[in-house]
């Protein structure tokens, strides 16, 4: 099956207006358009492995397919994409078959959906709502589905899924797999002959290395992790398996047969002890995000819990299957065409989507950085719309070949920050236009620089209005002066009346203006101007922490404060006497020399002091003699999962009066790990280094409170 560039193009935008449409006057030209569509992006992303569409804008499409034929059943025919499974055959391999077909899953978005799915069971089964159903819930893997045949306890074949009924013949590439035993004792319990269903897929952290190293290479970058295990899948040469350190969960049996061909149950009719059975025979299975389920509301939770979690997860899921767990009512519930009856995927929001960039806009920051912002067609992610993405720096545009005019591929790392992944070239028309990065401010029309060893192009008038109100924001932010009360839109709306021209004049408002403003009033003009107050007399540490200097943060603030008796001292201390200090380098040394060699800058700290804001060294600014005899005196501490005596900001605290320095992230640099409920990642790592102490809340709070 081939497509030229021009049918690319053109069914690639009947999909977009598809995805808009509603289906209440849908004809049997619409129902044909849609079948061409899900057969089109079917085979982008079986069969070539670059998909154009996201896995939820292909349900969406799926879905209206069987809204329509439900509506009309006259117009079904055997070649609907709902009369079948979907296909990855490429004929790059031989095709086997699978000794019994492998068929879809139904997809389930809400509890709604659940509990249709459990009435169903229900009905099929011949249970009341009162009688108990036991479900097995475990991951749906974003990966490559993999078939595998022993005989005898040997592996003899391995396929991909193919179109349900037979597959390409990867046994080559499945004994490159160390999670595939070649060897397993199944003859125990009497199996001659036993097929496996399982899926192939690769760490997220592997993901990252590698569309890295392309990325250097300057290769096309694979979209998700799923699409880097599927397309080694395929290769030929099977170090390229182990170059990717592909694995393999297994996650069903589906046939088991004896020495005569009769079926066998290797573990006691439930689909539970089942994947017990194959954990004990060497297989690897999905034991950390699989449950045994007493209901559907059970299940419920448990879709909830990890619809949260799965970032925390070091392989990418995208949804939870949940599975009858009693393989003879699994007999009974049956299947149709296209999907069992005893099981359904709940599918997490959508990560992935794909959008047109319609334009680049830049923003200046605090401290001159000039960032592209991309503005693209608004799209729905992950439970938010999102319109605006950041480009970071002229590298990562010219690095991912970013063009105004291109179809975009956009993820939410974290279901927080999104990103584009990566441009669809193959989608162009020609009317695309490459990104030119301004060559001035466009604030303030000043010659952007870029420094010598940096990404970012930076406009270095002190006086840029952009950065001007970039830096008031920031100085009564929390990670600044932590003004209670003064956000963003105070500031803005300020600045725009001309009441604010710098930070200085954060202390010298007016407030009975203020209180005459739509929207405030007397108290709300008292209660800022006593948080105002309060801000004055900070520690230097947050003071000098609130100015925007590069490179200075907390850490390095309260660094310099220890040091420091009068704020304005700084503009003579050489780089010299800034590198004396443990942690403080040659760049930020440097960017505290030039701050304090411009004369404005001089000045506004001068104004600052006029206003009545502290300028010397507080009791809070020196170092903590107990801290620096504390029992953790020295040493590193992180904390990860969920604590149960505190929150996070107080334990750091606690550690910190206990002399440890708190870090972000689990390296050869970390002394303690101290885990809370349901640690993820982070645990695994340290584990894997061997060198981080691993306490418990419970032994961190002895250790620091009782000792």
């Amino acid at each position: 099956m081939l497509y030229s560039k021009e049918d690319v193009i053109h069914l690639t935008a009947a999909t977009k207006s598809v995805l808009s449409e509603n289906i209440e006057n849908a004809d049997p030209i619409y129902l044909q358009t849609l079948k061409d569509l899900i057969v089109f992006h079917e085979y982008r992303y079986y069969v070539l492995d670059e998909p154009l569409i996201s896995d939820h804008e292909y349900d969406i499409i799926y879905k209206k397919l069987q809204a329509i034929e439900a509506k009309h059943p006259s117009w079904i025919t055997s070649d609907s994409p709902t009369q079948r499974v979907s296909s990855d055959l490429a004929g790059d391999f031989p095709s086997v078959p699978h000794l019994r077909p492998m068929l879809s899953l139904e997809n389930s978005y809400d509890d709604a959906d659940l509990l249709d799915f459990d009435k169903q069971v229900r009905k099929l089964v011949g249970l009341s709502p009162d009688d108990d159903i036991v479900y097995v819930a475990e991951p749906k893997f974003d990966g490559g589905t993999i078939v595998l045949m022993y005989e005898n306890d040997r592996l003899v074949r391995a396929a991909t899924r193919g179109n349900g009924s037979e597959g390409e013949e990867i046994t080559h590439n499945a004994k490159a797999m160390k999670a595939i035993p070649v060897k397993a004792a199944f003859s125990q319990s009497d199996v001659s002959r036993i097929e496996l269903r399982g899926e192939a897929i690769i760490r997220k952290s592997k993901f990252y290395e590698i569309n890295k190293a392309r990325e250097e290479a300057g290769l096309t970058l694979f979209a998700n992790p799923r699409n880097a295990a599927t397309g080694a899948l395929r290769v030929k040469d099977s170090s390229e398996i182990k170059a990717r350190a592909i694995e393999a969960f297994i996650y069903q049996v589906s046939v088991a047969q004896d020495a005569h061909d009769r079926e066998v149950d290797i573990a006691d009719g439930r689909h539970s002890k089942t994947l017990e059975k194959l954990g004990s025979l060497g297989f690897k299975v999905p034991r950390e995000v699989t449950k045994i389920c007493h209901g559907i509301e059970e299940v419920m939770g448990f879709c909830r819990e990890w619809s949260e979690r799965r970032d925390s997860y070091d392989y990418e899921i995208d949804g939870i299957v949940i599975k009858v767990d009693r393989l003879d009512w699994q007999e009974i519930c049956g299947t149709t065409s296209h999907h069992p009856r005893w099981a359904v995927a709940y599918k997490f929001k959508a990560k992935q989507a794909t959008s047109k960039l319609l334009q680049v806009e830049y923003q200046v920051g605090k401290t001159g950085a000039i960032t592209p912002v991309a503005k693209i067609q608004p799209v729905p992610l992950a439970g938010v719309t999102v319109s605006s993405i950041s480009l970071h720096n002229e590298d990562f545009i010219q690095s991912k070949d970013i063009r105004i005019g291109d179809t975009v591929l956009v993820e939410r790392a974290g279901d927080v920050i999104p990103y584009i992944v990566k441009s669809m070239e193959e989608l162009r028309t020609g009317e695309e236009q490459v990104i030119t990065f301004p060559t001035h401010c466009p604030s303030c029309e000043s010659l952007l620089q870029r420094p010598e060893g940096e990404a970012a192009w930076r406009c270095i008038n002190v006086t840029c209005p952009a950065q001007t109100i970039q830096r008031i924001i920031h100085h009564v932010s929390k990670d600044g002066m932590d003004i209670d009360g003064f956000g963003k839109s105070f500031v803005e709306k300020f600045a725009e009346l001309g009441w604010l021209n710098d930070i200085s004049d954060v202390y010298q408002l007016d407030y009975d203006a203020i209180s005459k403003l739509e929207g405030f009033g007397s108290k709300s003009a008292e209660n800022l101007r006593k948080a105002v107050d309060k801000a004055k007399g900070n520690p230097i540490s947050k003071l000098l922490q609130s100015l925007s200097i590069h490179h200075l943060g907390k850490r390095a603030s309260k660094l310099i404060a220890e040091k420091v008796d009068y704020i304005l001292d700084l503009q003579y201390w050489p780089a010299e006497k800034y590198t004396e200090i443990h942690e403080i380098g040659p760049v930020l040394a440097q960017n505290m020399i030039r701050y304090f060699s411009i004369p404005e800058n001089i000045a506004l700290i001068e104004r600052l002091e006029s206003a009545g804001v502290n300028m010397r060294q507080t009791e809070k600014d020196r170092p903590s003699e107990s801290a620096a005899d504390g029992v953790l005196a020295g040493k590193t501490i992180l904390f990860t999962g969920t604590l149960q005596q505190m929150g996070r900001n107080e334990a750091q605290k606690l550690a910190e009066s206990a002399g440890a320095k708190n870090i972000s992230a689990v390296s050869s640099n970390l002394n303690i790990l101290v885990v809370g409920e349901n640690a993820g990642s982070k645990l695994k790592k340290a584990q894997a280094l061997g060198t981080v102490e691993v306490w418990t809340e419970e032994e961190f709070l002895v250790k620091v409170v009782k000792e």
